[in-house]
């Protein structure tokens, strides 16, 4: 039940389960089955063999995963009824001391009076925010430690928490104490048993200083500092490791213990704990009243997640966003960037786009970019974990780097999604201005799909001119003889050939591949027909020049050919590709699809915002300065309501989108689908009604091209189809909360 939970609607890593068989006879006992994670486990509290760096990194993706258990909104995934939240530890006291009693019922082992004496002292001490039922009880995993944990085979990440046996709902500071046990005891199943954790044997080289360990973890479930407490938990933790021990003592001696001869030692475990415990309890301090300074914890914590750092977008549980001093100053920067630079360029932009040149580049768009570039206002939506790749790649090689190109101005300015949001929305008040920043689309997903994907030759064959701005792309996936909308229809043939891929089909909509500039496309097409139905895609890579090829018109939207950009029809006939153009690999096409549509769905939100709101400032000038009937437009009853309706419709709108830009950087595409596919849905919608609402107080000059509101509006309109059609993304919403009602 948990894991179903967990999976489906949270960020928090676990194997996918599949069934649940109740039925004992069918293997002996009921079971589940779930996928095999393939990554590294770490047995060994002290990770001898690990590198240092590794330790460290292992020890706080382990703080933050616990972390991300402990913001889980119990009833939100449908795990209200999984316990009592309230009074955990009275009962885990009460449940483990009667387990004890009956372990050593017959024969009282040495350290019998002390645990004796160790209940007591619980019961008299257990914390008064026990009895709640609010910030600090939730979800508990019950034994959680870095050896429960599956690590990914390359990446210092948790990828799957395992053994909830002993989950439930109740105070989740247990969980923390109990995975801080390494540095208190080393109790393992030997002769060797003691209580010289970390603290007496010494910290191996690279894991964190306690304190550092619980400092990320309050930092990022938005916990207090357990300073009051810690030595009621601590000992809480220790006592009950010494009655399952003891459990397990007992069994040996009845000859059914599942340890084998380890469990003989267990005896001794269990009284090296109770010692601990009365150790830990009679110091005078156990940890600092405060984090040291530069440790950073919630200082106001709050139910939902807040997060203290240093130039990052903070979110609080209210669901309010505050951009950074640092995106601020970026957002003035593009502000005035608009103001200075485009906005008057706008109207010289579209005479060229309709003059018999429109198909070339207008000189003053290259002059712009570079200007852009110069400001650093260059490849923003560039993610930060996908910088950090292209870093490296352009570290590696530099002779594929254009001189005067600095990787510092390629790589954007590191932001999350949801910094980048308030940017894109800038951004989105003009059609001309995504492309001047190189954050226009298509490019901004190829450029994702060859950053997380591509192989190194591809990258910096295609990659580093796309991110240098030299050239553009195009993406090649819908074909007018099917519904394209749904994917696994598409015909177009990829066909292995010795060292080739032959493609032969037709595509349009392929948006860029008009530009001049335009030198790759990449085509998704199907390499196996008889695969299984998301399996026979594949993505791959196709210089537009490759005899073949062929460019058949472009497509008109609503009237607007968007030159020089384009939306093109195109064929492919026997076009011939090496077989190192694929990505991925053959059948990863759906895969590909999803890490790029995500952030592309989003940013496409995120322009809507801005068109909206220069729609908005539009309407208001025009209604301040026309008079009709007597009066102001904007005097007339009728407009002010229309008006506060778009205002209400635009902010909660904009909400929404940031949310779902929250939720991708945190959850990422898989977990963040469902917000994703309400914003897709929300912002065409409300753009179009907004604009709509302009258009109307302009006039007839609303349908003219004298102004940006139709061409806003075309834009705006093709959005409730690009990127997949409203009825797909409510069919996401209905289906997942229809699995939310069954768990």
């Amino acid at each position: 039940q948990v894991l179903k939970a967990l999976g489906a609607y949270t960020d928090v890593p676990v194997p996918k389960v599949f069934c649940l068989c109740t039925d004992a006879s069918v293997i002996g006992t009921p079971f589940y089955i779930m996928e095999y994670l393939e990554g590294a486990l770490y047995l060994n509290n002290k990770l001898t063999g690990v590198t240092p760096e590794k330790r460290r990194n292992i020890y706080l993706a382990a703080a933050k995963t616990l972390a991300a258990v402990h913001k889980i909104d119990a009833t939100a995934v449908g795990l209200h009824k999984y316990g009592r939240r309230d009074n955990y530890c009275k009962r885990q006291v009460e449940r483990w001391g009667k387990q004890y009693l009956h372990s050593t019922g017959e024969g009282k082992p040495a350290r019998y009076q002390k645990m004796l004496d160790l209940i007591g002292w619980l019961k008299e001490n257990i914390p008064e925010e026990d009895s709640s039922t609010g910030l600090g009880t939730g979800l508990v995993h019950g034994d959680y430690r870095v050896d429960n944990l599956v690590f990914h085979p390359t990446e210092d990440r948790v990828i799957g928490v395992l053994d909830w046996e002993l989950s439930t709902l109740g105070n989740q500071m247990c969980d923390v104490a109990y995975s801080c046990m390494p540095y208190i005891i080393d109790a393992t199943l030997s002769e060797n048993s003691s209580y010289g954790g970390f603290e007496h044997s010494g910290i191996p080289d690279g894991i964190p200083q306690l304190e550092e360990y619980l400092a990320v973890y309050c930092s990022m479930s938005a916990r207090p500092w357990p300073a009051a407490n810690w030595k009621f938990y601590i000992a809480f933790s220790l006592f009950r490791g010494a009655s399952i021990y003891a459990g397990v003592y007992h069994r040996w001696t009845m000859g059914n213990a599942s340890g084998g001869e380890r469990a003989r030692f267990a005896g001794k475990a269990a009284n090296v704990m109770v010692d601990c415990a009365w150790d830990y309890i009679n110091r005078e301090n156990v940890l600092r009243a405060h984090p040291a300074t530069g440790m950073h914890v919630s200082k106001a914590p709050r139910q939902g997640f807040h997060v203290e750092q240093e130039d990052s977008t903070l979110t609080n549980g209210q669901g309010k966003f505050v951009p950074s001093e640092k995106v601020m100053q970026l957002r003035q920067k593009i502000m005035k960037f608009m103001k200075d630079h485009i906005y008057p360029k706008e109207d010289e932009l579209y005479k060229h786009a309709q003059s018999t040149s429109r198909w070339t580049i207008h000189p003053e768009e290259e002059n712009l970019k570079a200007l852009a570039k110069e400001e650093g206002l260059w490849n923003l939506f560039i993610p930060l974990d996908s910088a950090a790749r292209a870093r490296k790649l352009l570290l590696e090689d530099q002779s594929h780097v254009s001189a005067g190109s600095s990787n510092d101005l390629l790589l954007g300015a590191g932001l999350t999604n949801l910094e980048y949001g308030y940017l894109c929305e800038i951004m989105g008040r003009s059609v001309w201005a995504p492309q001047i920043f190189n954050c226009g689309a298509p490019d901004t997903g190829n450029m994702e799909v060859l950053l997380r994907y591509g192989t190194k030759e591809q990258q910096k064959q295609w990659l580093v001119p796309l991110l240098e701005g030299k050239i553009r792309s195009g993406f090649a996936m819908t074909e007018p003889q099917v519904a394209s909308s749904d994917a696994t229809n598409i015909e177009c043939a990829v066909s292995r050939q010795g060292d080739f891929y032959v493609i032969n089909g037709r595509k349009w909509w392929t948006s860029g591949a008009m530009d001049p500039r335009c030198k790759i496309l990449i085509l998704m097409g199907k390499t196996d027909f008889s695969a299984p139905r998301h399996k026979q895609q594949s993505m791959i890579l196709v210089d537009i020049n490759t005899p073949g090829v062929q460019i058949k018109r472009p497509l008109l939207v609503f009237g607007f050919d968007d030159a020089p950009h384009g939306h093109a029809e195109i064929t492919f006939d026997n076009v011939r590709v090496p077989v190192t153009n694929i990505l991925l690999g053959e059948g990863r096409g759906f895969e590909i699809a999803q890490g790029r549509l995500g952030p592309g769905r989003l940013h496409h939100c995120m322009r809507l915002i801005g068109a909206a709101e220069r729609g908005m400032n539009m309407m208001v000038e025009r209604a301040l300065s026309r008079t009709a009937f007597g009066k102001k437009i904007a005097q007339h009853g009728s407009f002010q309501s229309d008006l506060a309706k778009c205002r209400i419709e635009l902010e909660q709108t904009r909400l929404l989108v940031l949310e779902a830009a929250d939720q991708l950087d945190r959850h990422g595409n898989k977990k963040a689908r469902g917000i994703l596919a309400m914003a897709k849905v929300a912002a065409p919608n409300m753009a179009l009604k907004v604009l709509d609402m302009a258009i109307q107080v302009h006039g007839a000059a609303g349908v003219s091209s004298d102004t940006a509101l139709s061409h806003l509006w075309a834009t705006a309109r093709t959005l409730r189809l690009a990127d997949g059609p409203d009825e797909v993304h409510l069919g996401t919403i209905a289906k997942l909360e229809l699995q939310r009602a069954r768990l």
